[in-house]
């Protein structure tokens, strides 16, 4: 379960930027790609933030669907469920991923004093 050490640095990053404000809401992209399960990193953020300084504060993640480029017909598909590097359109496999590796803290909410 490395989501639990995720949880941690996304916790010391989220540290450094509030500097000493209370957070309400931290979101994170996720890519379709990363062996990470949304579900899991919530459950673990809770564990990690208990009785710290981001008790209470939600962990939003966002989903980004994995997305292929094919250099042979140039088309950009969305893999699916099932992420098969082959182009849809001309079956080619000579492609490159466009999205779907992110992993990023892309905002947080603070709270009003």
């Amino acid at each position: 379960m490395h989501e639990l050490s995720i949880c941690g640095s996304i916790a010391d990053i989220v540290a450094r930027r509030a500097a000493g404000r209370r957070v309400t809401k931290i979101h994170v992209q996720i890519g379709q790609l990363r062996q990470i399960v949304p579900d899991t990193l919530v459950y673990c953020w809770s564990m990690v933030s208990a009785e710290t300084q981001f008790d209470g504060a939600e962990l939003v993640v966002d989903r980004v669907p994995a997305r292929i480029r094919c250099r042979d017909c140039e088309e950009t598909t969305e893999v699916g469920d099932i992420p098969l590097l082959v182009c849809t359109a001309c079956n080619g496999i000579s492609v490159s991923v466009v999205s779907g590796e992110e992993f990023m803290v892309t905002s947080m909410d603070l709270a009003e004093v």
